[in-house]
């Protein structure tokens, strides 16, 4: 069963919805593919308007900025230490925006949406208070 994301059959109140047309191509939505940590695969996909966009499979570097030097720098990335969409994914090590890995700079915080952008961009955050 594919994912489709036009308009729902229901209201907001559960109440039945006429519909005004038929599913189109464009309302079409995908498969999740998670960036996980990883040897560095990117893939290409099409979307609407012939434009593209590239989705991070796996990665073993993110782009990091300092705040305290202002510098950007290329580190490697360890671990996932904490990730706000789903505790799940700290286990299997999927990186989403808000995550945060564990780099060999130090703890880093994912701005980019690797889905999307195709690009791992983070910034440096202090370490975590200990428990």
């Amino acid at each position: 069963m594919g994912i489709w994301q036009g308009r729902s059959r229901r209201t907001r109140t559960g109440g039945r919805l006429r519909p005004i047309r038929k599913k189109r191509r464009f309302e079409i939505g995908r498969e999740l593919q998670h960036a996980t940590v990883g040897s560095g695969t990117v893939k290409k996909y099409r979307v609407r308007g012939r434009n593209r966009k590239l989705r991070i499979l796996t990665s073993m570097t993110i782009n990091v900025f300092d705040p305290a030097t202002k510098k950007m720098q290329r580190a490697k990335i360890v671990t996932v230490r904490e990730n706000p969409a789903n505790p799940n994914y700290v286990q299997r090590n999927i990186i989403t925006k808000g995550a945060i890995l564990e780099t060999d700079v130090g703890l880093v915080r994912v701005l980019s949406r690797p889905g999307q952008d195709g690009v791992l961009n983070g910034v440096r955050v202090s370490p975590l208070p200990s428990a």
